[in-house]
């Protein structure tokens, strides 16, 4: 634990320097020299799976219906990945009764719990932030590539950069009393060069690259970028020991 602590006090002296993937890199070196980096990622099955409903960009009526409790009863946690009516999570949360937990798309406004539009009642904003739920240990980041100046949750690359350093130390605190395993990691952006696009508005964040390499979470869960046809595109990609999957409008994953 100790090790996690000293890595985490040098991550917040290097949050200044945090505006390229070297970053990312010299907290590997930093964790790896302390001899903790090998513990993180470690699988740890639960005795029993848990159903998780994760949805995003998209309201379906299959779940925006009176009989999502008949159609669902057996899900056990809600993940959202961005774009969506607060009304719609408000709405799965209620009749479901369940936790859920989401991250802010490009799309969304501004986050601000007093205010009743900008958030979603009865669920649990995630960015920037980590959760242990239901023996699960989840974090989340919201946003997307910038592409229209002054909008709210959209960031240029080093912007990306920089709002994960703030991130990393809180996650190098909690790890350790959570067993150093993160489970889930929640986005509403894929990562650079995975399940993205060439198109302004659609490219993927390096820095959940390098936070992938780096943190190693079981399973990396977006939206952001449609997935017409899964035989052509697949939803699903493995970055080493990282399960990435684009949850578009929405998956069932068991965990």
């Amino acid at each position: 634990m100790q090790g996690f602590h000293k890595a985490s006090d040098f991550v917040k002296s290097e949050v200044g320097n945090a505006r390229h993937k070297g970053f990312f890199k010299a907290v590997r070196s930093n964790l790896s020299d302390l001899a903790c980096i090998s513990t993180l990622g470690q699988n740890t099955q639960r005795s029993t799976p848990l159903k998780i409903l994760a949805i995003s960009d998209m309201v379906v009526d299959r779940l925006y219906s009176t009989q999502v409790t008949e159609r669902f009863h057996d899900v056990e946690m809600i993940l959202g990945c961005g774009d969506l009516p607060y009304e719609y999570l408000e709405f799965l949360v209620s009749s479901l009764n369940i936790p859920l937990l989401y991250v802010p798309g490009n799309h969304d406004p501004a986050y601000d719990e007093k205010i009743k539009t900008a958030h979603a009642e009865g669920c649990d904003n995630l960015d920037r932030e980590m959760r242990s739920v239901k023996g699960l240990n989840i974090a989340g980041v919201g946003g997307s590539i910038r592409y229209r100046p002054g909008a709210p949750n959209q960031y240029t690359q080093s912007q990306m950069y920089s709002r994960m350093s703030t991130f990393v130390p809180k996650l190098l605190w909690y790890l350790p009393t959570h067993g150093n395993v993160l489970d889930i990691m929640i986005a509403h952006s894929p990562p650079r060069g995975i399940h993205d696009d060439e198109d302004q508005a659609h490219v993927g964040f390096s820095a959940f690259k390098d936070f992938i390499q780096t943190f190693k979470p079981r399973y990396f869960l977006h939206g952001h970028t449609t997935v017409y046809k899964n035989n052509i595109v697949s939803p699903i990609t493995m970055l080493g020991t990282t399960t990435v999957i684009n949850v578009y409008p929405y998956r069932i994953i068991e965990i």
